[in-house]
């Protein structure tokens, strides 16, 4: 799935580079789909990666990247992010007078 909304990635393919979601368009080759990504290792990686990836949301050229199994089911994805984007998209609307 997407950690973002929560689409299946197919299990036979390989994410590329500069692959994105077909659903909600996000970039699909960062850390937090990556199986190697952990939050309480150095850098948040459990490779030995040899500067630490800022953006874990942001596409990368990690060689090191392999797509969590995880992500192969669908599921509910970044619940809270796509509800902090949906209210501040609501804001600016309400803002510049937007639909």
């Amino acid at each position: 799935m997407c950690y973002h909304c929560g689409s299946a990635v197919q299990a036979d393919r390989l994410v590329g580079f500069g692959e994105t979601c077909e659903i909600c368009g996000r970039d699909m080759h960062v850390c937090r789909m990556c199986q190697f990504h952990a939050p309480s290792a150095r850098w948040e990686c459990r490779e030995h990666i040899e500067s630490r990836i800022q953006e874990k949301e942001k596409r990368n050229f990690c060689d090191w990247f392999r797509l969590d199994p995880r992500f192969l089911t669908a599921g509910p994805g970044d619940e809270k992010g796509r509800t902090r984007e949906d209210a501040a998209k609501s804001r600016f609307d309400a803002l510049f007078g937007g639909k």
